[in-house]
């Protein structure tokens, strides 16, 4: 792959792309727009998802970098780690209160939908999908917390496979949803899109942001983070800082 004319960053390996000059969507999120971060010191945060964000609480994962760059800029938020592998949104919905609400975090942020199409048949169809994420985030602003959603990365590291064009649909109602009950949105999936980008043509396909095509490797975890970061309300510039420590 040939990057643009005249960058600086050129030479640079696609990890290291990922890490300081991630560009993300513009448009998405009110925090980041006004400058400053939503998170502020002394905040609970629940991350709420599958194997994604269980992993996410490991040394390196998104979870984990998240608290960290917030810690750069002075915030020191608690964490609720709430990921179960596995999990599709009726399971979360079900455990919502037991793993999340009756610890009152101040935020949480939600990762569902992977597992609903990647699941097939025990999976969990669209309308039910709707219902079941429309009511965790009812459920959550009904107990006082923010909620932050994020769409469905990537099953495969192949947009145009069947999975894919499924967990479109899926994430085009994450985006509305976020609209409509006025929630952040960090939109990983075409972040992750994006990140593919960087990756030389001839660079091995199906494991370059993934370990398997679903789980995050290092590269992936960095990318989730930044994403939901700046949804926090972090900018580009104090996450390039941040990831000078993410090892």
């Amino acid at each position: 792959m040939t990057y643009l004319p005249m960058n600086p960053l050129k030479s640079l390996c696609p990890l290291a792309l990922l890490m300081t000059s991630f560009i993300l969507p513009s448009g998405k999120i009110s925090a980041a727009e006004k400058g400053n971060i939503a998170v502020k010191n002394g905040d609970k945060i629940a991350f709420m998802g599958d194997s994604i964000t269980q992993a996410g609480k490991r040394k390196g994962g998104y979870c984990q970098l998240v608290l960290s760059a917030l810690k750069d800029q002075g915030i020191e938020a608690a964490p609720v780690f709430a990921g179960i592998s596995g999990h599709k949104s009726n399971q979360m919905l079900a455990r919502l209160e037991k793993d999340v609400l009756q610890h009152k975090p101040d935020w949480m942020t939600l990762s569902c939908g992977v597992n609903d199409v990647w699941h097939g048949k025990r999976g969990v169809d669209l309308e039910s999908y709707k219902k079941n994420i429309a009511e965790i985030v009812n459920r959550a602003h009904k107990a006082g917390v923010k909620v932050m959603l994020l769409t469905s990365t990537m099953i495969g590291e192949d947009q145009s496979n069947a999975m894919n064009q499924k967990l479109a649909g899926y994430n085009a109602f994450i985006k509305a949803l976020a609209k409509e009950k006025k929630c952040l949105l960090a939109d990983l999936n075409a972040n992750m899109q994006e990140g593919l980008k960087k990756f030389p043509a001839d660079a091995p396909k199906g494991k370059q942001l993934t370990s398997d095509g679903v789980h995050m490797n290092k590269a992936g975890n960095i990318m989730m983070a930044r994403g939901v970061a700046k949804a926090f309300g972090l900018t580009d510039q104090q996450l390039d800082q941040s990831a000078k420590n993410w090892k």
